[in-house]
């Protein structure tokens, strides 16, 4: 399993209503795109202090590597990441995304 991880930095005159939106359509990229697992979005609602800006962000698991490489060129995808970057604080530069592999889909270190 792939477990994608994204943290956004919203642009501040992005709208609530746009942020609910736009988690709308990746969520809805589980039912158009093969081996999504799950997806989870939010605010950050940690009190450590260390979210340098990024205040929302987004989790979908992935069955493994290959079901992930596929939704990266999926043109669901490509339509609503194109979306989510048109809203952050500097386009790409408002995205951190990290994946990390999950059970036997982790390297070695």
């Amino acid at each position: 399993m792939i477990r994608h991880i994204v943290l956004v930095r919203f642009a501040p005159q992005t709208e609530a209503v746009e942020i609910e939106a736009i988690w709308r359509d990746l969520r809805a990229l589980k039912d158009s795109v093969p081996g999504i697992l799950s997806f989870a979005a939010g605010r950050n609602d940690s009190p450590e202090g260390f979210g340098r800006g990024y205040d929302h962000g987004f989790v979908v698991d992935f069955t493994d590597r290959a079901a992930r490489d596929a939704y990266l060129d999926h043109p669901d995808h490509v339509r609503a990441g194109a979306r989510l970057v048109a809203a952050t604080d500097g386009g790409v530069d408002g995205l951190l995304a990290f994946d990390l592999p999950m059970n036997d889909e982790a390297p070695r270190c």
